[in-house]
């Protein structure tokens, strides 16, 4: 199994705009099934100060998100596959245990990961599930069973992270200045980081963030975003293709709704919306 597949082996899996408003318990449960996952950098890699120590990559070929690589004593991570909804014990790259989430509970889920933890050699007893930031509840987090009945819902949200992974990963190849593309175990999106402008003097750099979040309070449904730092005072005019508008209840940036989305070519339509929402923000930090 290979890490971070070439964007130009991938392929885009159509996801169902009609569903898009439908995915919450599903994206709740992978939200707290991934808390798992961040654990494996919460508890044996050094804390970095933007906490990339917990973000996670997406892995095309096994159509899961993984911890980073855990070096002690042989490469280990930890992965959390939407569809089937399912925990991955990777070993030297290659899935090794799979427990499937459906009907089991949190606790159960950290004793079968110590478990593989203490098969391969590592101490079992650093692993922890604390986390020093809040994510949004769920029963699941009071000792209730995870459910997969919802198979669409969770089959959806891996399309839209698979999806994102492909269109980020492009963006963040043809880019100059991007960040690996991560999801980000706390607010649950997938990104890039963009550097426009470097700090100048005491002025800190100007970015942009481009990025997939799969549904919060702003939007009960998938949407990719365009963000931009810092923020202008005033909400941009500009037009944006692929029927993107602008966001500014609290945030300011703009926005793609998965209810937004058609079922024609997908692909095109965002990568329309991010080009000109990227350029729109470029506009405006660089001005």
């Amino acid at each position: 199994m290979t890490s971070g597949s070439p964007s130009s082996m991938r392929t885009w899996r159509p996801v169902r705009p009609e569903l898009s408003r439908e995915l919450t318990d599903a994206r709740l449960q992978l939200h707290h099934a991934a808390q798992l996952v961040a654990a494996m950098g919460i508890s044996y890699l050094p804390k970095q100060s933007d906490d990339s120590h917990t973000n996670l990559e997406w892995l095309d070929d096994a159509a899961a998100l993984a911890s980073h690589t855990i070096n002690d004593p042989t490469p280990i991570r930890l992965a959390v596959r939407p569809h089937p909804f399912a925990l991955l014990f990777l070993r030297e790259g290659e899935p090794r245990a799979t427990l499937e989430l459906n009907g089991c509970t949190i606790e159960r889920a950290i004793a079968w990961v110590r478990q593989q933890l203490a098969a391969a050699g590592v101490d079992a007893a650093r692993y922890t599930n604390a986390k020093h930031y809040a994510i949004p509840p769920h029963a699941v987090a009071a000792s209730a069973s995870f459910s997969a009945a919802a198979s669409d819902a969770f089959e959806q949200l891996s399309f839209w992270y698979s999806n994102a992974a492909l269109i980020l990963g492009d963006i963040a190849a043809r880019t100059p200045n991007s960040s690996p593309v991560r999801c980000w175990p706390h607010h649950f999106d997938i990104a890039t980081l963009i550097e426009v402008a470097s700090p100048q003097g005491n002025a800190p750099a100007k970015t942009t963030g481009v990025g997939m979040e799969p549904g919060d309070t702003y939007y009960d449904e998938p949407y990719f975003y365009v963000n931009m730092y810092p923020q202008p005072s005033a909400v941009p005019t500009m037009e944006l293709d692929g029927r993107g508008s602008w966001h500014a209840r609290e945030w300011l940036g703009a926005v793609l709704p998965a209810s937004q989305v058609g079922s024609g070519d997908q692909h095109a339509q965002i990568d329309a919306f991010l080009r000109s929402a990227m350029q729109a923000c470029r506009a405006m930090l660089t001005a």
